[in-house]
């Protein structure tokens, strides 16, 4: 089948099944993938329509669709927008614990009739080998991974259950898999693809820059600065709005301080019962609460297209966080605005929260238990009496450094030639250690955002991987002159090209703000370069076969 074809039958699907007129930036190339029978991993920036990308190839692909995600609310919400268009072409059914056993038999009942495409589903669910075999049998055509970054340990998000994913994809036949997330940084991407076991993807990253987002930066001598900062964004700016704090305390101390102050307002965090949350997020959503203080626990999930202004009141641990929280704003195309008020301080929380390493004891004792043979997670936590939580993070480092595996039925195990459990716990503190130099690089980065002189937007996207030669004129360095457009005599390497730094080891050029580079190293996370002390000590050489800029 030749190219140009794919465009207009997926136009057509667009506008006669869904109702949209045409397809937005960074969509049809995805689409296209999908309809080769391509894997793909899809980077887009959340409101850009992510799950279009799959949802209108389903119709013209032989089986039902599977999509894996692990957000009730998100699910709720996608499903009822498919619903409502009452085709049987686009119906949508979901099997999760919000349903009782006979509603999920319906649910694949529907599917197996062919009157519902698309099977919302968790990765809970599929981890029961019965489930997993009646899923199977649909004969899927396609599987999408939503919220893919969940599935990795480097993510700001990472969500145990999703680690199982890629051998669980295997026993349902190993239709094409689509990947989706609003935010993937190289590594994040690299572990995507290794973890579902991607076949060569084609990757798609775009749109990530926001021009209806003005984003602006306050340095806060002290808290009292702080709060006047923020009461004066509130004020001069519609709502609703989301106030992002660094923990529970913070979010019930500052949602009590707005409401004495007249504001109506309400806080969120992880603490709370799960009725309340749902609660909160209603209210929310319908309008009833103006003003959301949260943790980062909040807003996954939200589709709330009218939030007008974001507020971080303090530093978040990384770029992938903070930008994944601000895109929660102006969804609806119209102006909306970001705001950090950020102190010296905030750094010292987040190396806090980096803490708490894993014990080799423990991991000796998990890998141990693992080579008695394939056991299931909820046998393993019985006999490492480890949580959940714990347990999923420990199974990541193992998985990482080949002493443990994923195998059929959903049965952790041991791979052939994997070291022994003193060799394997060693190892895996290691991985550890290299994960937490990575994570305060992400921090760093984030300071640097903070601190930056030039365009905010191209230190952003530089952390993406993303180039933007010229200032993107809706950041407060753009809008006070502080910018200009960087000239290719300022690039001595191309964007993307692998580097070596004799202390660092070998890296990955991220992108260029003013006189400064950003690099992403394998081994110590991102580092920022100033570019004339690069060229001068030529702290940096490219690899063999890399291109100079």
């Amino acid at each position: 089948m030749k190219l140009p074809v794919y465009g207009p039958r997926l136009r057509k699907v667009a506008r006669l099944q869904f109702g949209w007129p045409s397809l937005r930036p960074g969509q049809f190339k995805p689409m296209r993938a999908v309809l080769r029978r391509r894997d793909a991993l899809v980077v887009l920036p959340t409101g850009a329509g992510k799950s279009a990308i799959y949802q209108v190839p389903a119709v013209l692909l032989p089986g039902p669709t599977v999509v894996i995600s692990p957000l009730l609310a998100l699910q709720q919400d996608q499903i009822a927008a498919l619903n409502e268009r009452d085709d049987p072409r686009v119906r949508a059914v979901r099997v999760s614990s919000a349903e009782t056993p006979n509603q999920q038999q319906a649910a694949l009942d529907e599917i197996r009739a062919g009157r519902a495409e698309f099977l919302f589903i968790t990765p809970e669910q599929l981890s029961n080998p019965d489930r997993l075999a009646e899923v199977r049998a649909l004969k899927p055509g396609l599987v999408a991974v939503d919220e893919a970054h969940c599935i990795s340990a480097w993510g700001h998000d990472f969500r145990p259950d999703y680690l199982a994913l890629g051998e669980m994809i295997k026993e349902l036949g190993r239709p094409p898999v689509l990947a989706l997330t609003a935010t993937a940084s190289p590594p994040v991407r690299e572990d995507i693809i290794d973890r579902l076991g991607l076949r060569r993807p084609e990757i798609h990253v775009s749109g990530l820059d926001r021009p209806n987002l003005f984003l602006e930066v306050a340095y806060c001598p002290d808290e009292d600065y702080r709060w006047r900062r923020l009461t004066k964004l509130i004020d001069s700016v519609p709502r609703p709005g989301i106030v992002y704090v660094a923990t529970r305390r913070a979010a019930e101390e500052l949602a009590e301080r707005l409401a004495d102050a007249g504001y109506n307002t309400a806080f969120y965090h992880g603490g709370m019962a799960g009725g309340a949350r749902e609660q909160r997020q209603e209210d929310f959503a319908a309008d009833r609460v103006d003003i959301m203080v949260a943790t980062s626990a909040f807003g996954m999930g939200i589709d709330k297209a009218n939030i007008r202004w974001v507020a971080h009141m303090a530093l978040p641990d990384s770029p992938d966080s903070y930008f994944q929280e601000i895109g929660r704003s102006g969804r609806d195309g119209e102006l909306a605005h970001a705001m950090l008020l950020w102190r010296a301080e905030d750094e010292a929380i987040q190396r806090f929260f980096t803490g708490g390493a894993p014990d080799e004891v423990e991991l000796r004792e998990l890998a141990a238990a693992l080579r008695k043979g394939p056991v299931t997670k909820t046998a393993l936590k019985e006999k490492t009496g480890l949580g959940p939580r714990k347990l999923g993070a420990y199974l990541g480092l193992l998985e990482q450094i080949g002493a443990a595996v994923a195998g059929a039925g959903n049965k952790m195990t041991v791979p052939l030639f994997a070291p022994l459990p003193a060799a394997a716990a060693k190892a895996a503190m290691d991985a550890y250690e290299r994960q937490q130099v990575v994570s305060r690089s992400r921090t760093d980065m984030m300071r640097g955002f903070a601190e930056a002189r030039g365009c905010r937007s191209q230190v952003l996207l530089a952390y993406f991987g993303e180039d933007m030669p010229k200032p993107c004129g809706h950041c407060d360095n753009c809008v006070n002159g502080a910018t200009e457009e960087l000239s290719s005599a300022s690039e001595p390497f191309a964007v993307h090209s692998k580097v070596r730094h004799d202390e660092w080891g070998a890296g990955m050029v991220m992108g260029y703000e003013e006189d400064r580079m950003t690099v992403l190293f394998d081994d110590v996370g991102y580092k920022t370069l100033s570019v004339p002390v690069v060229l001068e000590r030529k702290l940096l050489e490219a690899e063999p076969g890399a291109q100079s800029g």
